[in-house]
């Protein structure tokens, strides 16, 4: 089976979304083994990029090897060569063509083989016509043969319901050790019960609820932006009092910090007379010009987080009403856009967004602390 892992390629600035698996590629007698990489635009590259008809081509001249012939040399690029000694290859040119197809499907989001097998079988469910049964059967063949015990995710059963819906009352299926088995009308009955009740169970999952909550937050993104205001702040700021160089005075010690910003960066330098020049800095912008010229604590890399935790929480302490705003976000992604720091935040496709995180997780607490259940 395909190892699934995700890539991609740049075609004309877009991306192309990929997957890859191991495979063998036979060039001058000897056997390499290599990446065979899988797009969504139907491209596999195997030493070089074909369509889905010249990758059956290559199969079909051995240049993508699944026959691995005893003796022959083989080689992993600067890692080991060798050669085989009873070799097996578990597949055959056109499991590996059908394999191939079902990870293009499944990169386009459009159901696969076995997907379209099991939906020729609701309809054949709902109308269980000997055409449908044909399109089901048509289906269940252009699943890959070694895919097909699979199709079901049954490990018990295998893919004996299915081959009993294929074949129908009174036609022979072969067993796993190749005996064969009448269908009666009986077997028939419990095959079509046993699809109703994988859609009872299919459904019920569909609509169940994690018992801890959604994973993924359940409204928009709030963008938290970067923005400078060379006449001073707006009257009505909104969610830009959540950054950190917005003006929130805050306490901490016996130090008073005009904000966040102000007070991250004269923790992150070690020397103390450069952290009174950041104290005194006159906006935060300076403050971060002033530090960037400094030696910075020893392990800051590992508490910067913890310390910037612990700001975030004074500050919505200290400042009731912009906890208010941050509360307010309700249970959206925060997104904190920062273009000088892939750490602290996020621009374009680029940044951790680790402030985005911690106002996520500070907002939780702060809603956690209004409701009485916080430790």
């Amino acid at each position: 089976m395909a190892i699934r892992r995700r890539t991609w390629r740049n075609v004309d600035g877009e991306r192309v979304e990929g997957t890859w698996r191991h495979a063998f590629i036979r060039n001058g007698g000897d056997h390499f083994l290599t990446d065979l990489l899988i797009y969504a635009d139907g491209m596999v590259d195997c030493w070089g990029l074909e369509t889905l008809d010249g990758f059956a081509g290559k199969l079909a001249s051995g240049w993508v090897a699944t026959d691995l012939p005893e003796g022959a040399r083989a080689s992993a690029h600067h890692l080991a060569s060798w050669k085989f000694a009873e070799p097996k290859s578990w597949l055959t040119p056109e499991m590996l063509l059908g394999e191939v197809r079902d990870d293009i499907d499944r990169l386009n989001g459009v159901p696969d083989s076995t997907g379209r097998c099991l939906a020729a079988v609701d309809v054949f469910r709902d109308a269980p016509t000997e055409a449908n049964r044909n399109a089901v059967r048509e289906a269940y063949e252009a699943i890959p043969e070694h895919l097909r015990r699979y199709a079901l995710g049954d490990m018990d059963r295998k893919d004996f319901p299915l081959r009993v819906i294929v074949a129908g009352p009174e036609k022979q299926i072969e067993l796993w050790g190749g005996s064969t088995v009448d269908v009666t009308d009986e077997m028939h009955a419990s095959a079509l019960e046993y699809f109703a009740e994988r859609e009872q169970l299919r459904k019920r999952y569909e609509t169940k609820t994690p018992a801890d909550g959604p994973t993924e937050p359940v409204e928009s993104s709030v963008l938290i932006n970067q923005v400078v205001f060379p006449r001073g702040w707006p009257e009505n700021p909104g969610t830009l009092v959540l950054r950190n160089e917005f003006p929130s005075p805050l306490v901490i010690g016996n130090r008073t910090y005009p904000t966040v910003a102000h007070a991250y960066w004269v923790l992150a330098v070690a020397d103390e007379h450069r952290q009174a020049e950041i104290l005194g800095a006159e906006r935060p912008y300076d403050a971060q010009k002033l530090a960037e010229g400094s030696a910075l604590r020893d392990d800051w890399p590992q508490v910067r987080v913890a310390v910037m935790t612990r700001l975030l929480r004074a500050k919505f302490q200290q400042h009731p009403e912009f906890a208010e705003t941050l509360m307010a976000t309700g249970a959206t992604r925060l997104i904190y856009t920062e273009v000088g720091s892939a750490f602290w935040g996020e621009h374009g496709l680029e940044g951790r967004n680790w402030m985005g995180r911690l106002l996520e997780l500070t907002r939780s607490e702060l809603v956690a602390a209004k409701l009485d259940i916080a430790p």
